[in-house]
């Protein structure tokens, strides 16, 4: 089974299928959210989607790792990562998925 990948001008072509905007305003209005999406995750705030989930950004602070090949220890830097977590209802719907 090919995996297939939901992306930007598959979400513009539905938001112009369902909402009857242009497909020209759909593309704009789906680039909108996902423009404020990401700059709310910059700025450090939650983005939380009823029924879907919510994205977060969280500070990861310095340590050591190691090199799985040489086993040799590598400091690895603080940095900033951004984490989904699903909501129960997206959990259960993709659990029924899996079902099939």
């Amino acid at each position: 089974m090919a995996a297939k990948t939901l992306t930007r001008m598959d979400l513009s072509e539905a938001v112009f299928r369902e909402v009857g905007l242009s497909r020209n305003e759909s593309s704009q209005l789906v680039e909108r959210v996902l423009e404020m999406m990401s700059d709310s995750l910059v700025e450090g705030e939650q983005v939380k989607i009823s029924s879907f989930g919510t994205f977060s950004v969280r500070s990861k602070t310095a340590r050591v790792g190691r090199n799985p090949k040489t086993g040799e220890e590598v400091p690895i830097s603080p940095r900033r990562v951004m984490t989904f977590r699903p909501s129960h209802l997206m959990k259960d719907r993709v659990a029924a998925g899996n079902r099939g």
